[in-house]
């Protein structure tokens, strides 16, 4: 009989360890629908109807999760990956998932916030200096009619809590018109390669378009959230959110950047003619590394990953027996910050939509009435510029997770993948 050196019998015993690990990546338990009150035959339907615009070259592909009572109970994937490559769309493919980037970061910034190390009202100054002296733009018609800026000071500090539930005042420059709006895009932001530090200076020496506080208006603001945690943990965001919520989570897809080729194989891409999102904005290529770690918009993941990052926030900020997050928090983050009651009114462009308010992070549903699709109060969703989408619905006890890169076609299949699904709960 064959004897084995210690060196190799090391070795042996490593594998040995190592291999069961590697079989059982991290997911979630999966069930069959019916066993969690859910109709298959419905959820089947979704299925087809993907499978039919996948066919008509509407979508190139798409990944599918519904989660109920913690287990997982629907997960398919339709088309491919890459509508030019013969590749299939599979369930591990990998995603831009652009805004949904924001919970991610304003989890990480509660964990500091339940560490001691930040407060939702301290002004962001105390850690970004650059923001110490903001003035805001207010566009006034000059002598002929035509509008022009007039500056004045801001009324008071841009704190933690407006970065949070985008009441800071900062803006983006490829949504909707306006003067400040328009600076936004005259000032280039992402010129050259800038890291966190250099894209947080740039964003302080441009006017608020309102006065922090007063109005929703979608921003910049995770973003420079995400360098309030850089300066308060002494981190990188990145290196940050791996040590205290990726790792441990076992999102080990979910990143700023996809610079390893075998993870590069499976990246999801949008079809030739759909790549655009905005002005001078064109869908984003993550297999080149920047100094930009950008927490409102930059990250990729699976589905999968961040299934565990919603089941985490469904079951109060636990998963497989680690807390990440308190349930207080959690309800705090869920709860309505952006109402007339907090003297916050909605900008002209109030993605949220009817029926809905604004947490820390999400969009949350005021009202079981006045939104176009089903959920109840109490639910609450994000989704991302390039196809992803998702919501948690802590009543029924289940969120869904759809992945797509279709900027395109976004705002159809929020309303499309939401309407189904709910006609598949059964009670």
């Amino acid at each position: 009989m064959t004897r084995i050196r210690p060196s190799l019998r090391g070795l042996a015993f490593c594998m040995a360890l190592v291999v069961p690990l590697l079989a059982t990546a991290r997911e979630l338990p999966r069930t069959s629908p019916e066993r969690v009150d859910l109709s298959s035959q419905r959820l089947d339907m979704i299925t087809e109807t993907l499978k039919a615009d996948v066919a008509a070259n509407k979508i190139p592909g798409a990944v599918l999760l519904v989660a109920r009572r913690g287990k997982v109970a629907y997960f398919e994937s339709v088309g491919k990956l890459d509508a030019a490559t013969p590749a299939p769309m599979t369930k591990d493919a990998i995603f831009r998932i652009y805004s949904m980037s924001k919970p991610i970061t304003t989890v990480a910034a509660m964990m500091l916030v339940e560490d001691g190390k930040l407060k939702l009202d301290d002004p962001i100054s105390l850690y970004l200096p650059e923001f110490a002296k903001m003035t805001v733009g207010v566009e006034k018609p000059d002598a002929s009619g035509t509008p022009s800026l007039d500056i004045v000071p801001a009324r008071r500090a841009i704190t933690v809590q407006d970065l949070m539930r985008h009441t800071s005042g900062i803006t983006y420059g490829f949504f909707g018109p306006g003067l400040v709006k328009k600076a936004y895009n005259d000032a280039n932001l992402n010129a050259g390669d800038p890291d966190n530090h250099e894209f947080s200076q740039r964003i302080a020496k441009l006017p608020l378009a309102y006065q922090p506080g007063t109005t929703w208006d979608y921003s910049y603001s995770t973003d420079i959230l995400g360098r309030v945690v850089e300066v308060v943990s002494g981190k990188s965001l990145f290196a940050f959110e791996k040590e205290r919520l990726l790792d441990p989570l076992g999102m080990d897809d979910t990143s700023f950047y996809v610079t390893d080729a075998a993870r590069q194989n499976r990246l999801a891409e949008p079809l030739a003619n759909d790549r655009n999102f905005g002005v001078g904005a064109d869908i984003s290529n993550p297999r080149i590394a920047r100094k930009l770690e950008s927490g409102g918009g930059g990250m990729v993941s699976t589905a999968a990953d961040y299934a565990q990052f919603l089941q985490m926030l469904l079951n109060g900020g636990t998963l497989d027996g680690k807390r990440y997050l308190g349930p207080r928090t959690l309800r705090l983050m869920t709860s309505d910050h952006a109402n007339a009651g907090a003297g916050v009114v909605p900008g002209p462009l109030y993605l949220p939509g009817a029926g809905y308010g604004f947490g820390l992070g999400f969009a949350v549903r005021r009202s079981t009435g006045e939104a176009a699709y089903p959920s109840e109060a109490g639910e609450y969703y994000w989704g991302g510029a390039g196809g992803t989408y998702m919501w948690v619905d802590p009543k029924s006890e289940m969120f869904v997770i759809f992945m797509m890169q279709s900027p395109k076609h976004r705002t159809h299949y929020r309303s499309l993948i939401r309407n189904m699904v709910y006609a598949a709960v059964l009670k």
